[in-house]
């Protein structure tokens, strides 16, 4: 007999609500839940494809314990006593740093990746930490850092209001949105155009979403910074400048109009190839506009000026007026939220507070770059020891990394390894420990990172769809019993996890004036928490606190879990609202446009405007029924347009004597790939495009159906020595390859 549960998706930033169908324990289909008071019943191939995903047969089951060379079934109580044996005499011997921790884009898309990391991190002082974030964001992180002071402060653009939207580096068609949290992007901007806005898509590739512009700009890749402050210049040549209300909380304006007078449209012109006049007609249009905003992502971020292109995106905002009103780009408050503080300077955002070992990157956000983890492992110096042990949660760095060959040896190096991996796929096939998450049917889900970015304030809880299966271990837990292995306290309790983040948090709540628990006995506090485990406990305290919050009992209407688990399609919390300057945490207490760093990094730039593109460049692309290296194992999600190919323009083609179809050998720096021509007029001439994610061809794994069809991996094209300075963040976009055709025509 079957039934239906209500589950939010994690497969992507969207974070739609589903109503799966349920055979059993087994889900056996997934559609939009229309009365999800956030996506109204929207869903793409990825979301309707859940059961699939979730029931995929390779996935592991049981842990994996390397014994003689080769990973073999155990138990769960073999598995941590392994974890625990080869993590601790690393760090007796060599230190807390000798031990890396590598985090995956996936452990956003779950509770457990929300609550535990932090933790685990905090146990191990180590410093040698390596997320996807700097494969990716980590520009925005750091802009909005030096800007807002609060690196997880990122204004998102009021998508349901707004008159005219700018997108630079996106492609929300296919990806539903990053960094935007918004279910339904397409229908968004439909209704956008519908109600007589305005979109502009600037773009090398004429994706769906700038087939669906008014204004479509191919830029020349890795130039979108020299845009963006040829149309800022523009906007203080011809007086165009008007704050608003944003007046009293911005300084240093008239220092940012100066430190932008070299960049005339005209001088960026080359470098970009895009003319001066629409150059001029962008900041033009942008000024005239009722309200607007400026939104860019990941081409924009994976670039030599990545966090100078974020930081220009907000400086459009603010010089047009439009960052923290209605239509414009707004700061969204989730339920999650800290209690909110009162307005005022605070501690700021620093950069450089340690550096790697090997070229000295500085860390930004706590984090050093993930381009660098090979060299972390397999280089000596003389300043401490190399990486000795790594624990990956929810990663595949070969994949997903430059230069995987180098970092696919170094893995094989360590000491010891141990992978959080639902596959044993290029990464996790180097553990000595693997341990299996279970199926997200049979985990909750609280989206904690992307309801930071939502386009609108809402609050959902999915508990569990079906139960645990015999055998398993909820993530959670798993998460709990790896942070006690790691910090020496192997075989405690793993609710003392929980218990210790409770005690710790309330008692520092108890303490801050502005908190709605001030002076009051957090035992009793504690006493108050509700939920069926440590994590719904950890939740209801965190909604408690928050800005909607009933504080305990001191705002009677407020969010509690209870009134959360009462609304299972959730809670509308309303339209993003302006909020400045409460969220600012400078030291001065007002919007910084020119932060000592970024003024720093602007004389390179300036020497990009002379620099001119020679031969052919490389961009990335996404896939709307993938999600990086995840989901090629679902044979519902691959085929069709989501192909490993290489794009690449007609007369680009012709000239190289490449047909359709035939093998073509690309080489980089980092190493060569070859894969099939697609000949497109999609995309500029002198660019060329390979998607992310694909080069399941290595041996030991267990996908078996993403070996069916490998790809290529695009990143083996890099050797890791192209980074944003000021984020390290890796240089992805706009990197010169040479194309060989590797058949001859008869």
């Amino acid at each position: 007999m079957s039934r239906t549960a209500l589950r939010i998706c994690p497969l992507c930033e969207a974070t739609c609500g589903l109503t799966l169908t349920i055979e059993g324990t087994r889900v056996t289909g997934a559609r939009g839940d229309r009365d999800d008071v956030f996506s109204k019943g929207f869903v793409c191939p990825k979301g309707a494809s859940f059961g699939a995903a979730d029931s995929d047969p390779d996935r592991l089951r049981v842990p994996l314990v390397r014994q003689d060379g080769e990973l073999r079934e155990a138990t769960w109580e073999e598995a941590f006593d392994a974890v625990a044996a080869g993590l601790r005499p690393v760090v007796e011997r060599y230190g807390p740093h000798a031990v890396g921790l590598v985090l995956g884009n996936p452990t956003v898309h779950t509770m457990a990746g929300g609550l535990y990391p932090a933790v685990l991190l905090a146990g191990l002082r180590t410093h040698s930490l390596f997320t996807a974030s700097t494969l990716d964001q980590m520009p925005k992180h750091v802009s909005s850092g030096l800007m807002f002071g609060d690196a997880g402060a990122i204004p998102v653009p009021d998508l349901d209001h707004t008159d005219h939207l700018l997108l630079i580096g996106a492609n929300p068609l296919e990806s539903n949105g990053s960094l935007c949290t918004a279910p339904d992007f397409p229908g968004k901007l439909k209704a956008l155009k519908a109600r007589g806005g305005t979109l502009t898509v600037i773009d090398p590739r004429r994706t769906r979403t700038a087939r669906l512009a008014d204004r479509h700009v191919a830029v020349r890749p890795g130039t979108d910074a020299l845009l963006l402050a040829a149309m800022a210049h523009v906007l203080f040549e011809e007086d165009l400048v008007d704050l608003g209300d944003l007046a009293p909380h911005v300084r240093d304006i008239d220092e940012l109009a100066a430190s932008l007078r070299d960049f005339t449209p005209e001088a960026a012109a080359g470098a970009c190839d895009v003319e001066a006049d629409t150059i001029r007609a962008l900041a033009r249009e942008l000024a005239a506009a009722p309200t607007a905003a400026v939104y860019g992502r990941i081409g924009s971020c994976t670039v030599p000026h990545g966090t100078l292109a974020s930081w220009l995106v907000d400086v459009l905002n603010v010089l047009t007026g439009n960052l923290d009103r209605p239509g414009g780009a707004l700061f969204p408050l989730s339920a999650t939220d800290r209690t909110p503080r009162p307005a005022g300077p605070g501690r700021g955002f620093a950069l450089g507070r340690w550096h790697s070992r090997v070229r000295r990157h500085p860390e930004a956000k706590g984090e050093l770059p993930i381009a660098a983890l090979a060299e972390e492992i397999d280089t000596a110096t003389d300043e401490g020891s190399p990486v000795r042990a790594v624990i990956v949660v929810a990663a595949n760095p070969v994949l997903s990394a430059p230069d995987g060959d180098r970092l696919d040896k170094a893995l094989g190096s360590l000491d010891f390894m141990v992978s959080v991996d639902p596959y044993l796929n290029e990464t996790s096939r180097h553990a000595h420990v693997v341990l299996p998450p279970p199926p997200p049917s049979q985990a909750p889900h609280f989206d904690f990172a992307f309801n930071t970015l939502a386009v609108r304030n809402q609050v959902r809880y999915s508990r569990a769809a079906v139960p645990l299966e015999p055998g398993r271990m909820a993530e959670t837990e798993i998460l709990a019993r790896l942070v006690l292995a790691a910090t020496g306290m192997h075989g405690a309790d793993p609710a003392a996890v929980d218990d210790l983040v409770i005690d710790q948090t309330l008692g520092k709540a108890v303490t801050e004036a502005h908190s709605p628990v001030h002076g009051r006995d957090p035992r009793e506090v504690a006493a108050q928490l509700t939920g069926e485990s440590g994590p719904e406990r950890r939740l209801d305290m965190m909604l408690r606190l928050g800005p909607y919050g009933d504080g305990f009992g001191a705002r009677p209407d407020g969010l509690t879990l209870e009134k959360l688990l009462a609304h299972p399609h959730g809670i509308d919390l309303g339209p993003l609202r302006p909020r400045l300057p409460q969220p600012l945490r400078t030291r001065s207490g007002k919007v910084e446009l020119l932060p000592g760093p970024i003024a720093d990094d602007l004389p390179r730039l300036k020497r990009a405007l002379s620099e001119r593109a020679v031969g052919l460049v490389l961009v990335g692309r996404r896939h709307l029924r993938s999600n990086n290296s995840w989901l090629h194992n679902v044979p519902a999600l691959t085929g069709g347009s989501n192909r490993c190919t290489l794009h690449i323009h007609p007369d680009d083609a012709e000239r190289l004597g490449l047909r359709d179809g035939a093998p073509v050998r690309v080489k980089g720096a980092g190493g060569a790939v070859t894969a099939p021509v697609e000949v497109t007029d999609g995309i500029r001439r002198g660019v060329v495009s390979l998607p992310h994610g694909w080069g399941h061809d290595r041996p030991g794994t267990r996908m078996s159906h993403a070996a069916l069809d490998p790809g290529v991996n695009v990143n083996q094209l890099l050797d890791g020595s192209l980074l944003d300075p000021l984020s390290g963040n890796a240089v992805l976009n706009g990197i010169p390859v040479d194309l060989t055709p590797l058949d001859t025509p008869s």
